[in-house]
């Protein structure tokens, strides 16, 4: 006699942390780190348009969910952003919904804009609750720094789809120093082009 199928909860805990499945631990309110790539790391969002629309996309959608973004950049084949789970909530649990509207909006949109129909944009997304304030400030650092680190600018600042100009206008010289002061080279090693 066979045994019974596994339930939902069991095949769910079975994946671990596997890196193609990652699991979605949402149970908490606090400061996510958050990184979405393209399947197959196809470069859809190749020109100012298509970065415009997805920066407008998060921007908008993170405020419709409630989610307050601390730094973001946009980049051909991914997105990082830094975000605090909605105050009245007690866990971060919106992050699923807000990240499935914002990447059907953006596939909508894209196949809409090259004629292609039920195409799949998105691969998958990871969080990080960052409970360490090391931690925080390494991808708070890395996140400003992304188009830096991917060859794209010199400056963070001089990338018009991620938050560093913004960022450096509203804080302290100090603040500014003590944030690019942490290193991300562990945090860029999961980052790399292939």
């Amino acid at each position: 006699m066979m045994d019974a199928p596994p339930t939902d909860e069991t095949s769910r805990a079975g994946t671990g942390d596997w890196p193609h499945a990652p699991p979605h631990r949402l149970g908490g309110a606090g400061v996510y780190f958050v990184t979405a790539r393209t399947l197959d790391r196809v470069r859809h969002f190749n020109t100012p348009t298509r970065l415009d629309q997805v920066q407008e996309a998060l921007l908008r959608l993170s405020a419709q969910y409630a989610w307050r973004l601390e730094a973001w950049a946009v980049l051909n084949h991914h997105y990082h952003f830094v975000g605090h789970s909605p105050v009245a909530e007690t866990s971060a649990e919106s992050l699923r919904a807000f990240l499935k509207h914002l990447h059907a909006d953006i596939t909508r949109r894209l196949n809409q804009l090259d004629g292609i129909s039920g195409r799949k944009i998105w691969h998958n997304y990871r969080e990080t609750h960052l409970t360490w304030q090391k931690s925080y400030l390494a991808r708070l650092n890395y996140t400003h720094q992304n188009a830096v680190h991917h060859g794209l600018v010199t400056q963070a600042s001089d990338y018009e789809w991620c938050s560093a100009r913004d960022f450096e206008k509203a804080v302290t010289p100090a603040w500014l120093k003590t944030v690019q002061s942490f290193s991300y080279d562990e945090i860029a090693k999961d980052d790399q082009d292939e």
